[in-house]
């Protein structure tokens, strides 16, 4: 068993070997099994993760029975837990006791959070970003944050994507990064440079995501501008050859959602163990044929 590293390390590990850490969202209990299982048949380093949205959302319980489940199927070989998404306001745009939810994670031992204030102005953005790193890296535990806007998780429509990715509409700004990561301390970024959120609502949750393009010249400048690895969320039907080109361009981590809650919530209501098969079979898709990860625990959290 490796010595336990933290995770700032293994992502900057990541970032140095031009390698990304895939990070996997688990809106239902059950499907954390089989994802652990099929990093660990892979070989690859991962995260596991949940956002708050899916424990308000979906079924995912909350903070301590998250952990819980986290404890009972973890390989610290190829896993490490990471709290998505606690925004400061949410999707419904409501205020969310965001500080107070982030300390309880570090303090039930979740080894990554990432506060969102993507809603605020920027320099609201900045301190109550600033609040939490504060908190976390007193506690040793890093802190990953979202500047400009990833759409998706909002109810109504959407623009046509198009003309959103065209008008380049809530793409973060280079420089606008580089301030706010001097001046929160973040250990790394969310970025918006063209990915969507799977749809979350009732209505639309079960549908086909929309095809994404990545710009990776907003990419290219954005890591000139910032030194910490940056994020890419909405990682799910993004066409492989930017996801790939992105990766070759400091995204060291990736976040994936939809292509695994659809096959658990396409077999959920017959049997949860073929459930959990059709996770364990989508994750060594995404592992294999997506991002062309083979033995990255080798190189990420090497024994």
């Amino acid at each position: 068993m490796s010595s336990h590293r933290n995770t700032r390390e293994l992502m900057l590990r990541a970032l140095e070997a031009g390698t990304v850490i895939p990070a996997f969202n688990i809106p239902y209990l059950p499907m954390m099994e089989p994802v652990v299982r099929a990093l660990r048949d892979t070989g690859n380093f991962g995260l596991v993760m949940v956002a708050r949205l899916e424990w308000i959302k979906f079924e995912a319980k909350g903070l301590r029975e998250i952990r819980d489940q986290y404890e009972e199927v973890k390989d610290e070989q190829y896993t490490r837990l990471h709290l998505d998404h606690v925004p400061v306001i949410d999707e419904d745009q409501l205020r969310v006791p965001y500080l107070e939810e982030l300390t309880q994670a570090v303090e039930l031992g979740y080894e990554s959070i990432m506060v969102d204030g993507s809603r605020l102005p920027f320099g609201e953005n900045v301190a109550a970003t600033k609040r939490v790193v504060d908190m976390a890296h007193s506690a040793g535990i890093p802190v990953e944050a979202e500047l400009g806007a990833v759409m998706g998780h909002e109810d109504g429509p959407m623009p046509p994507y198009e003309e959103l990715f065209a008008s380049g509409k809530g793409f973060t700004d280079p420089e606008e990064a580089k301030r706010f990561v001097e001046e929160t301390g973040v250990d790394w970024l969310s970025v918006a440079i063209g990915s969507v959120h799977g749809a979350i609502s009732a209505a639309k949750k079960n549908e086909k995501k929309v095809e994404a393009r990545l710009s990776i010249e907003q990419l290219q400048a954005i890591r000139r501008a910032v030194d910490v690895p940056i994020v890419l969320h909405g990682g799910t039907g993004i066409r492989k050859t930017y996801i790939m080109e992105a990766i070759k361009n400091g995204i060291a981590k990736i976040n994936v959602a939809t292509a695994i809650r659809q096959p658990y919530e396409a077999h959920r209501e017959t049997s949860v163990e073929r459930a959990q098969e059709a996770v364990y079979d989508a994750m060594v898709k995404v592992l294999h044929e997506e991002l062309e990860l083979r033995n990255s625990a080798d190189i990420i959290n090497p024994l």
